[in-house]
């Protein structure tokens, strides 16, 4: 029968596992200044910056004109693009469409060699950037001017326009699809995360408090709103907005709901 031996551990522990781990790969014992600076803002309610993208009519050349028109309030506001020029009048959608060349990139994307089963891919992407209301306008439309400049400069063609005409200034951005050299752009979701962080970023540069935290992050778990009811909630009058909200008052009159008086401070 072989000798037991018994050794004393002295007060360690029988399995030490951290003592024999590894650190994993890209594990980090701390937070970088950047994820607290952006923790610090969002505790503090920092005024969130908003980057939507408008899904209708961008996939045919009328469409665009008059979308182009649109922003540019018919003639009345400037259209800067991306290679510095400013066009102003009624028919600066019309010269937009056609320097850009979008009659080539349709012809291309209708052709029978390169048509697919699903709908028309996008001629360009309607963006819009935009600040609650009271953010200086001169600083948000410096903020979209760099931030176009770095992500679309010398790739795709691109034209902004502020707006000022709401209590929220925003700038929208019209960018073309089709690179020049013939890269698509496609926008996913972590595309829009970039472009939030990147726009709060250039704003700060501007001197204006910015901050782009996920909605998970905020608290919200609903998703956009149609563009109708969002512009028309901006302006007060959604009557989307209006009929959730009696909804709502009319369950809490007519429901036996138990009082939560934590709730109001998870709010």
């Amino acid at each position: 029968m072989p000798n037991l031996r018994i050794s004393s551990l002295e007060g360690r522990p029988l399995l030490d596992l951290s003592s024999y781990a590894r650190r994993g790969p890209g594990r980090r014992d701390r937070l970088s200044p950047e994820e607290i600076a952006h923790i610090g803002r969002t505790v503090r309610r920092t005024p969130e910056v908003m980057v939507k993208v408008l899904s209708k009519d961008s996939n045919n050349l009328r469409s665009v004109a008059r979308h182009l028109n649109y922003i540019g309030r018919r003639g009345e506001l400037e259209l800067e693009t991306d290679d510095g020029d400013r066009l102003q009048g009624r028919d600066a959608g019309q010269r937009l469409v056609e320097d850009w060349d979008l009659d080539l990139d349709q012809d291309r994307r209708d052709s029978p060699l390169t048509a697919g089963t699903g709908g028309a891919p996008k001629l360009v992407h309607k963006i819009m950037l935009s600040m609650p209301p009271g953010t200086p306008a001169k600083g948000v439309l410096e903020a979209a001017l760099n931030f176009a400049r770095e992500q679309f400069a010398l790739k795709h063609r691109y034209a902004l326009v502020l707006h000022t005409d709401e209590p929220h200034p925003h700038v929208h951005l019209v960018v073309k699809a089709v690179s020049e050299q013939g890269m698509r752009l496609n926008i996913r979701k972590a595309t829009l995360r970039e472009w939030r962080r990147e726009f709060a970023r250039h704003l700060r540069e501007q001197g204006i408090a910015a901050n782009a935290t996920e909605r998970a992050v905020r608290g919200e778990s609903r998703t956009h709103k149609t563009d109708g009811i969002y512009r028309a909630t901006l302006r007060g009058d959604s009557t989307y907005t209006r009929a959730r909200a009696e909804s709502v008052a009319a369950e809490l009159l007519n429901s036996n709901l138990r009082s939560e008086p934590g709730k109001s401070k998870l709010i």
